[in-house]
């Protein structure tokens, strides 16, 4: 992978979970002013209030816990690097994967084996790659103990089907493979009644640790507030007392005045669950149309079912990019960021080839340039329609349509 002057090198630089583009809920806002003048610290793992109520929320969605099997930090990332090393071994990660996966077993010196995914989704490996990948490995010396996936994914936006994530569970339970789920996305799903989600915990829950980032859906990215749910057993409780251990090595606490305002959100009061609710259903409606325009020029994508983003596959539309200069995902990171006037980070950015032209585009950045125009955005009954989404929907189809166009001109006469 390149590294230049700016940083984008694989630990260096990696583009920030997609973030909703909306003001802060004022509810939170008010629980993290009156916190403010709290001068004790907040403890290692999380203090009594938000551990019960990390317990309470993982336990609504089917999970429940006890908060001795449950530890805060200050964003999932450094959960994932307390957990990398305190399991130790290789890690795999499906191809491609949330672009914070990778870097932190790297910084700890340890091997990460990307592993194909199907083709209904991202976010899960193949099983059958899977089995093929640990057995490759172990052939040549290898340890693969910890296995990362994430059922609503960051990159791709998809939702594993059960069916899929069953197989996949029952080849990492076969090889004696840990896993970690990361589920930041799940309370973002675009249609949460026609779409069936389940946790790996549920179907290997002595096996699985569940991390929850919550800027996915409950808090402000810049409020860093994240916990993990580990397996109730006495392999939980030893996984538990190391990351704790790593935590505190680490200094990772989280800041008193987010921890309240943490504690707060997940309880799920009605005017947290009905903003999350809302913005859900904005993103889903920006998302389908941006879906709409690229495939519409040309490009691949799936069709989007979490979160704020979607992952576009320019391949097809190789020639008009070649005919730009664009070689590879770098260059079509720079290309589109340039054209679009929106961050669009390439697929290398998350695990995938270099080669292949593929980047993850959020939807925030296509709800209008002020404050006032997003929230606009959140209150109107045809968001799609407001002036300045329009506007930034018909750059989007400028850019695509004019790749498609080029590539139809620079195909070869048949």
């Amino acid at each position: 992978m390149r590294t230049d002057p700016e940083g984008h090198g694989p630990v260096r630089y990696g583009p920030p979970l997609p973030d909703d583009g909306l003001a802060v809920l004022p509810e939170l806002t008010a629980v993290l002013a009156a916190a403010a003048g709290r001068r004790r610290a907040e403890p290692v793992g999380g203090g009594a209030p938000l551990l019960e109520a990390a317990c309470d929320y993982a336990a609504r969605r089917g999970l429940p816990a006890e908060p001795d099997h449950v530890a805060a930090a200050p964003g999932a990332p450094s959960l994932l690097l307390a957990l990398t090393a305190a399991l130790g071994g290789d890690v795999l990660v499906p191809r491609p994967c949330a672009a914070w996966w990778a870097p932190y077993a790297r910084l700890l010196g340890r091997p990460v084996f990307h592993v194909a995914t199907p083709a209904e989704c991202g976010g899960v490996p193949d099983p059958y790659a899977l089995l093929e990948t640990v057995r490759r490995v172990r052939a040549e010396g290898g340890d693969p103990r910890l296995l990362v996936l994430s059922v609503a994914d960051d990159p791709t936006a998809t939702v594993a089907p059960p069916e899929v994530l069953h197989e996949t569970i029952e080849a990492a339970a076969g090889e004696g493979l840990h896993l970690v789920s990361d589920e930041t996305w799940r309370d973002t799903v675009h249609a949460p009644h026609e779409t069936v989600l389940l946790s790996p915990a549920e179907m290997l829950p002595d096996r699985v640790t569940v991390v929850t980032d919550l800027a996915g859906s409950l808090l402000p990215t810049g409020w860093p507030a994240a916990f993990a749910r580990f397996p109730a057993n006495g392999d939980g409780d030893g996984l538990h007392a190391r990351v704790l251990d790593v935590l505190t090595a680490l200094g990772a606490r989280i800041a008193a005045p987010v921890a309240a305002a943490a504690a707060h959100a997940l309880t799920e009061p009605e005017p947290v669950t009905a903003h999350r609710a809302a913005v859900g259903h904005l993103h889903a409606r920006v998302a389908a149309a941006a879906h709409a325009v690229v495939v519409g020029a040309g490009a691949l994508s799936r069709p989007p079912r979490a979160g704020r983003h979607l992952y576009v596959d320019l391949g097809p539309l190789r020639p008009a990019l070649t005919a730009h200069g664009v070689g590879d995902a770098q260059d079509l990171e720079d290309f589109l960021t340039a054209r679009l006037g929106m961050p669009a980070p390439g697929g290398h950015r998350f695990g995938d080839d270099l080669g292949a032209l593929r980047v993850r585009l959020s939807t925030g950045p296509l709800l209008g340039g002020s404050d006032e125009e997003r929230a606009e955005c959140l209150t109107s009954p045809a968001p799609l329609e407001l002036p300045h989404v329009q506007r930034a929907l018909i750059t989007l189809e400028s850019v695509f349509d004019d790749l498609r166009d080029d590539a139809q001109r620079w195909e070869p006469p048949r």
